[in-house]
């Protein structure tokens, strides 16, 4: 196929130098959010960058880019890519006046993402995810060459993007482009995988031969995170606690043996929370600043949230917070189910959407207990920051969690978080230190955790304590970020020796 030229590189890596990292996502923090993917790879690049390294990001070019960039350049002319039996016209664009940091390709589909939603509207994923997610992958294996000078690494990330490593080896103009090209697969969250039915094989242009146990068939379906684990040179996921549990039948989401199948090349990686946004020392979005040695103005925090959700000012009334998505894996099933969440005289806040039956149990919930209770819907970031801030406690009782970030912000802000001893959790909450862990899966090991947590509140010697050990714990990027390169090394060396 005939391509016309995008000009200057975009990157180019100079000599024999460090390969350009190459991230491949549907999200990135502040252009398309939905959950911590976006957050996590935003975090990561950024640290990378500081680093020294050459980072370019592709995301898909959503309607939500232009709330944020609104202000676009091209980077050369459209490309026609094939996929399938069919082709489609792409573009590529760039911020005009980009900040400093990881460079961003927004790769523009209309066809495909220039819609309201980000996977789906009104509870529902689109029909058409599949082809959507394998044009996108396809439309940045054709770019890279274009726009970056030198060599890659290829980073993916989730379901989304693992179609491009499976192209890159089983295309042939792909497999003798990017020969010696290593790969990563981030997996942010096993329980979303990318099932399919087998009818979609030709629309996403996946070769047929590949369509069997070893690699992207699973249980009669076409699975695009089993693909790209089994052509990944390196596989991480998001805690070891995590890389544990995926090794297990009740963990591991059907793909246990899979990532037991990788042995040494599958790892688990901390995420990190940037400690310059999430620090209520210098934090402008909260009512006042505060610090681990002088928590006193988290009083004034405390206030205004009660405020904020309608509920009686009380200093010494324990006040929990929640925020994020409104879903089953979240843990609201033991919150609803909980008899003290019911009956305590303390009160809760809510902040998030999610699935509708999740939404209306609390809303009526906090209109059976309006002083106890309050439920906002519209997340926003400031109201996030103002929760961290004003809240006592923070529940996170999730059925699994790969890694969390709203238990580390929640301890950076002196919120200590009650949490399920599961994946991230386990490896970031010390218990009856820095918060309160519990095992089992039921309301009743939940209101445990609850009267162990306000045991300690009520007796500011035993609080004060526990609450400053967790606002001065560092959850910063840079260990991960040098356990990342860890990962890229053994990448790099594996694609040599496949080579």
């Amino acid at each position: 196929m005939s391509v016309p030229s995008f000009g200057s590189p975009l990157v180019r890596t100079p000599g024999h130098g460090a390969p350009t990292i190459v991230h491949i996502t549907s999200e990135y923090s502040p252009f398309a959010r939905s959950g911590g993917l976006a957050e996590a790879v935003a975090g990561l690049a950024r640290v990378q960058v500081q680093g020294g390294a050459n980072v370019v990001v592709f995301l898909p070019l959503y309607r939500t880019v232009r709330d944020c960039a609104p202000d676009l350049a091209p980077l050369g002319r459209p490309i026609s890519v094939d996929l399938g039996y069919r082709s489609e016209e792409v573009r590529f664009f760039r911020e005009v006046r980009a900040p400093e940091g990881p460079k961003v390709v927004f790769v523009d589909i209309p066809s495909a993402f220039a819609r309201g939603g980000l996977y789906g509207e009104h509870g529902r994923d689109y029909a058409d995810n599949a082809r959507r997610f394998a044009l996108f992958s396809r439309a940045v294996l054709d770019a890279i060459p274009r726009l970056i000078g030198g060599p890659v690494l290829v980073h993916a990330h989730d379901w989304h993007a693992s179609l491009a490593l499976l192209y890159m080896r089983t295309y042939a103009d792909l497999r003798e482009r990017f020969a010696g090209t290593p790969t990563v697969l981030t997996v942010h969250n096993a329980g979303y995988q990318g099932h399919f039915p087998a009818s979609m094989l030709p629309e996403c242009g996946i070769p047929p031969e590949v369509y069997t146990f070893e690699h992207a068939e699973w249980y009669g379906r076409i699975n695009f995170l089993k693909a790209g684990l089994t052509f990944a040179d390196m596989v991480m996921t998001v805690s070891p606690t995590h890389a544990t549990e995926l090794r297990t039948p009740g963990g591991g989401f059907g793909l246990q043996e899979v990532f037991q199948w990788l042995g040494n090349r599958f790892t688990g990686i901390i995420n990190g929370i940037d400690q310059q946004v999430w620090d209520p020392s210098r934090d402008d979005q909260i009512t006042a600043m505060y610090h681990a040695d002088d928590p006193t103005n988290k009083a004034k925090c405390k206030a205004a949230l009660q405020r904020s959700f309608g509920l009686p000012q009380r200093r010494r009334t324990p006040l929990f917070g929640f925020t994020g998505r409104m879903v089953a894996q979240k843990g609201l099933d033991l919150i609803l189910n909980s008899h003290l969440v019911r009956h305590l005289d303390a009160q809760f806040v809510f902040l998030g959407a999610g699935e509708p039956r999740y939404e209306a149990a609390l809303t009526a919930l906090a209109q059976a207990r309006p002083l106890h209770v309050g439920v906002q819907l519209e997340f926003t970031d400031r109201l996030e920051h103002r929760l961290m801030a004003g809240a006592d406690l923070f529940l996170m009782p999730s059925q699994y969690e790969p890694c969390g970030l709203t238990q580390l912000r929640a301890q950076r802000y002196g919120a200590l978080p009650i949490g399920r001893r599961v994946g991230g959790l386990a490896d970031t909450i010390e218990d009856d230190v820095t918060g309160f862990l519990f095992d089992a899966f039921e309301p009743p090991a939940l209101d445990w955790a609850i009267q162990r947590a306000l045991a300690r509140f009520h007796h500011p010697a035993a609080w004060l304590p526990r609450m400053k050990t967790a606002m001065l714990r560092d959850f910063g990027w840079d260990r991960s970020a040098e356990r990342y390169a860890e990962g890229y090394r053994r990448a790099i060396d594996i694609a040599r020796r496949r080579a």
